[in-house]
């Protein structure tokens, strides 16, 4: 079956949503997801969203915001794409106000606003309070808010439809092929403009905060379709996910107050950032917290965590601004944070490389920055690059939400000017040929044992800490994964929501892109941000301040490339906190 429409967005998170929002004003626009929308992993965001509105700090101001935007990204930020970002940040959150989200308050009735990792006031002197927030639901009300107007503009979703292939012609994108995964069977959405949106890929690793969703398809998908990705060696692991599960326990918790203790009941961070203490960007508290451990001044039996502790803040503020936090841990960890310290370890949480893409949302394809005709990209999925090798809390809603926007306005300008050029032949053979192989497998490896095995060795050698030895083993696992992938069995031969051909895709969807995280760490031989190599532990402005471009040809092999960064007013210097 073939759906035709001018606009096809896969991802029905906050950027896709909110692009929709925007492309609907002058087009027809179906949104393609995986899940129910509201089910998306926007939802799971908890802190804020950060804008310079100056409702707590009235001498905060966008410069500061930019500067901390480039300090935080190790400086491999594109500085004009921060530059727009944190400019229209302020609009951007009267704007979803206007919307209906149900932002929290001050006394005098303004958004409040609070203090969140890596944010400061004139140039790093004093944490600001710079996040805009509901409670700890931040996330769950803005996808809420934008489902709503989505429907009330008739943007068309597609729920329970996962993408499986990309059709490109001649660098010009003519749609999507997806699996109907409610009845089975495959679809083709053909469109002018396909935009992607499709989010993170933290299940690679074994503990991460993200849905079992975030599997990394709009990504993988490109790649096969012989597109690059950029910057995919930074991966950046959240200081306080909850021990043994990962779930996130959200930075509004330290933006309020809260201590990181070690086992010695040290507040550990003066060692490592004394002016901003445990709101120092994510990429130091983790690797502080990650050195206390190897160090052996873990907390608990094993020494192998560290604790938050949130029993000052008082059990009436809790409840006011942060009362999912004290749920989860009593949900999941069995632990009254009024009580008694959180146990908490670091989690993979976020994505800094992806899509390339310009500052517009067009997707490119080469190092001169050449475009893909009628592909855009926003979102998690997306390498603006706003955040460098390291994102500070609160600018991945803001970048959701206002290159969700950006990205949009651009496929409502292009939109005029776009044909619905024809479909090749056949533009599902070669993915018919691909699902017909993974259904028809009478191999004898079980997908969930090589999944596991794929998240418990980059955990272990493509973490928090890497180095060449450890990167070079991982390397080899991958092969060996991938060679034991093509050996699986699918027991599950029926088509109405076949659990067991989803999760086969996926996997192979990770394996694939897994490769380029490893051997883009390998090649980028010194520290930087969330890429933190202890054989190379020093920056590396000479050799390294570049974005990676990383491809696989036609035969498998990984070929690299690279692009200038942006810089415009912030030169690189030493980050000290």
């Amino acid at each position: 079956m073939t759906h035709i429409h001018d606009v096809v967005i896969i991802g029905a998170g906050l950027a896709g949503m909110r692009a929709a929002l925007e492309a609907s004003k002058v087009a027809d626009v179906a949104v393609i997801t995986k899940l129910y929308p509201s089910r998306s992993h926007s939802g799971a965001a908890q802190g804020g969203i950060a804008a310079t509105l100056k409702n707590v700090d009235s001498d905060d101001c966008i410069e500061f915001h930019m500067f901390d935007t480039v300090k935080g990204s190790d400086y491999l930020g594109d500085q004009d794409a921060i530059e727009n970002l944190c400019n229209e940040a302020p609009e951007v959150i009267y704007e979803t106000e206007h919307m209906g989200v149900p932002y929290s308050r001050t006394p005098e009735g303004k958004i409040a606003q609070r203090k969140f990792g890596g944010h400061s006031l004139h140039h790093g002197k004093v944490a600001a309070n710079r996040a805009c927030y509901a409670a700890d639901y931040t996330g769950h009300v803005l996808l809420h808010t934008f489902f709503e107007q989505c429907i009330k503009q008739r943007v068309r979703f597609y729920s329970e439809f996962q993408a499986v292939g990309l059709i490109v012609v001649d660098n010009r994108c003519l749609g999507i092929v997806a699996w109907d995964i409610q009845k089975g069977g495959l679809h083709v959405f053909h469109a002018k403009a396909t935009m992607f949106a499709t989010g993170g890929y933290g299940r690679v690793f074994k503990i991460t905060s993200n849905a079992h969703a975030s599997t990394g398809d709009g990504l993988a998908l490109c790649l096969r379709a012989g597109l690059p990705l950029e910057d995919m060696e930074f991966v950046q692991f959240h200081p306080t996910g909850l021990y043994k599960q990962g779930i996130l326990l959200s930075e509004g918790a330290r933006g309020e107050g809260a201590y990181l203790l070690n086992g010695l009941n040290e507040r550990f961070m003066e060692r490592y950032a004394p002016t901003l203490m445990e709101l120092a960007p994510r990429d130091m508290v983790s690797r502080s917290i990650q050195t206390e451990i190897l160090e052996g001044r873990g907390a608990g039996p094993k020494k192998d965590h560290v604790w938050l502790d949130i029993r000052h803040i008082g059990e009436k503020r809790i409840a006011a601004v942060i009362p999912q936090i004290r749920s989860l841990c009593l949900n999941f960890g069995g632990v009254d944070p009024i009580k008694q310290p959180i146990p908490i370890q670091t989690t993979a949480h976020y994505s800094m490389g992806g899509i390339p893409v310009t500052c517009d949302g067009r997707v490119i394809y080469d190092e001169k920055n050449s475009l893909v005709e009628g592909l855009y990209a926003a979102g998690e999925c997306a390498c603006v690059s706003v955040h460098g090798a390291n994102r500070l809390g609160t600018n991945s809603l803001l970048d959701a939400t206002a290159n969700g926007r950006r990205t949009g306005r651009t496929i409502a300008n292009d939109i005029g000017k776009l044909k619905l050029n024809a479909l090749p032949e056949n533009p599902m053979e070669d993915t018919q040929e691909r699902i017909g192989r993974v259904a028809g497998s009478t191999g004898r490896e079980k997908v969930i044992h090589i999944r596991h095995d794929l998240r418990d060795s980059m955990e272990e050698n493509c973490g928090v800490f890497r180095s060449g030895e450890r990167l070079q083993k991982q390397k080899q696992i991958l092969k060996d994964l991938l060679e034991r992938y093509r050996q699986i069995k699918i027991d599950d031969q029926s088509k109405v929501f076949n659990t067991d051909i989803m999760e086969a895709l996926e996997l192979g969807y990770m394996l694939e892109f897994s490769e380029l995280i490893v051997e883009g760490a390998l090649r980028r031989t010194e520290s930087r941000g969330a890429h933190s190599r202890t054989d190379f532990p020093k920056r590396d402005d000479v050799n390294w301040l570049n974005h990676t471009l990383a491809w696989r040809d036609a035969s498998g092999q990984i070929r690299f490339g690279s692009k200038p960064v942006v810089i415009k007013n912030y030169q690189p210097m030493e980050r000290k906190y």
